[in-house]
């Protein structure tokens, strides 16, 4: 079968060469200013995925949320580490913390004003994270996981997601908020909403599964 694969390739790379490029002859920024119109925000690329790929977003949030499940589920029946090593000396711990403090606030500029600048929900729930994970190494897990559910956020990022979908499903069918003033931060529909609520589940997410690698594999 190796000889089919290898002639596949040739013919489809002979169709490159052969045949041309398909590209509809459009005025330049025409694509962008049409997505920035039927958006409603300035951040095109943030219209694209919250409007024009709004399908696909979903199951890509309902893909990390199923990840976070499976990596608590294979990890259940291993032998928790009975003593996990953090970093204690001061340098570490005031850079780490610093650190934390600049990706929280950067976390919450990107959630709150993604659809206006470069940014989003998944970038802000990265930074998120990256704020959560340098706490990490930094804290007790023991301490880590009493705040965590004392804030409740496994309900929180389940929550997150259920409203998520809700909203990006009335969206598919068309109900939609008013866009509001183009570039203004109460602009754009949904699309703020939908940012703040991926910036949450990522950010939730990546903390419990801090929690889960730090508790079976140590800090890594």
């Amino acid at each position: 079968m190796k000889w089919v694969y290898a002639l596949a390739g040739i013919v489809v790379y002979i169709k490159f060469l052969i045949l041309p490029n398909l590209v509809p002859d459009l005025v330049d920024g025409a694509i962008v200013d049409s997505i920035v119109q039927d958006s409603g925000v300035p951040n095109a690329v943030t219209g694209i995925i919250f409007r024009n790929r709004l399908y696909d977003t979903i199951f890509e949030v309902v893909v990390f949320t199923i990840a976070i499940m499976g990596a608590k589920f294979l990890l259940a029946d291993e032998k928790p580490f009975t003593k996990v090593y953090q970093f204690t000396d001061q340098p570490s711990i005031v850079l780490a913390r610093l650190g934390a403090t600049i990706a929280a606030l950067v976390s919450i500029e990107l959630a709150i004003r993604g659809h206006l600048s470069p940014g989003g929900g998944f970038a802000a729930g990265v930074a998120g994270g990256t704020a959560i994970g340098l706490v990490a190494i930094t804290s007790s897990s023991e301490w880590m996981q009493a705040v965590y559910k004392q804030w409740r956020a496994a309900t929180v990022e389940k929550v997150s997601v259920l409203i998520f979908i809700v909203l990006a499903a009335m969206t598919l069918v068309g109900l939609e908020l008013p866009q509001g003033t183009l570039g203004t931060l109460v602009s754009g529909g949904v699309i703020p909403l939908l940012n703040i609520l991926v910036a949450l589940k990522v950010a939730l997410g990546s903390w419990a599964a801090i929690l889960i690698f730090i508790r079976y594999r140590g800090l890594l």
